[in-house]
């Protein structure tokens, strides 16, 4: 309208009529004033943090405050308090690539699920855990399901055999980022290192164990119940840390690899260098 007026020097009444604007409309100012209602939303809104729009409307009907929720929802989004989806509490405890090697039995654990089927078609899950440093496999356990709990369950008893590590590293599955697995991290001094999501390179030792596990074993076998996945993957187990030459270990097995540390105190490897170490 300002526009029209300005360009064709031409009076309020006939620019209204060219336009089609209503003169009231034109004139109308709000007499609401929104302010109090600003105020209380804001307050509210710190009060409860987490509170988002709905959660608030109500709160507000409780106080005797019943504006149309659409005139509220304007209000709130102006003010700015849609409330912000929050990370993860995981990314606190350890999140992305390992920077150093491994260079100690037990220094870091890495682990990871394998998923195969019985001949019936029904799915199981195999958890593979293995030492970064000397390459030997320390579990393989087959179930169709895991919980957090069935998992802290199995690295205790992988940890009566061989101690607890410093670190393990995993990805953002479920069952790893469980309470369960934080609480048992917690209580056992292990750092949890979670890998970034989407990044499975950055656990890229279980990643490779994985597909050896994968090409070498579960392909070459059609496996009938759980009992028979859990025979099979124990005997593979055995030849693959014992039997089966290492590349990256100068073509050693990983127990040999790993025997080459036994002769060294542990207190005496923490002060080596790394060109020092065995490999």
């Amino acid at each position: 309208m300002q526009a029209v007026r300005e360009r064709l020097a031409a009076e309020e009444r006939p620019a209204c009529r060219w336009l089609g604007v209503n003169r009231k409309l034109l004139h109308y100012r709000r007499r609401r004033n929104d302010e109090p209602l600003r105020r209380r939303l804001i307050a509210l809104a710190q009060e409860h943090r987490r509170y988002g729009l709905p959660r608030l409307l109500v709160l507000l009907r409780r106080e005797g405050i019943e504006d149309n929720h659409k005139r509220v929802g304007r209000i709130y989004r102006a003010a700015h308090l849609q409330v912000r989806k929050r990370l993860r509490r995981k990314v606190a405890l350890g999140r992305g690539p390992v920077d150093t090697p491994a260079l100690r039995p037990n220094q870091r654990w890495s682990l990871d699920f394998v998923h195969d089927r019985l001949r019936s078609n029904r799915q199981f899950r195999v958890l593979a855990v293995g030492d970064d440093c000397t390459r030997v496999n320390l579990a393989l356990e087959a179930d169709f399901a895991f919980s957090g709990e069935r998992m802290t369950r199995a690295l205790d008893a992988i940890a009566d055999l061989h101690g607890y590590p410093e670190v393990i590293v995993l990805d953002n599955g479920p069952e790893m980022c469980s309470l369960a697995m934080l609480r048992w991290a917690a209580e056992r001094h292990v750092k949890l290192q979670f890998i970034t999501p989407g990044k499975p390179t950055q656990n890229a030792f279980i990643e490779s164990f994985n597909g050896r596990l994968r090409d070498e074993c579960l392909n070459e076998h059609d496996f009938v119940s759980l009992v028979d996945v859990q025979l099979i993957l124990a005997a593979w187990r055995a030849k693959y840390n014992s039997h089966r030459p290492h590349g990256s270990l100068g073509w050693k097995t990983p127990e040999e690899f790993a025997a080459t540390f036994s002769t060294t105190s542990s207190s005496e490897i923490l002060h080596l260098s790394p060109a020092a170490l065995p490999g």
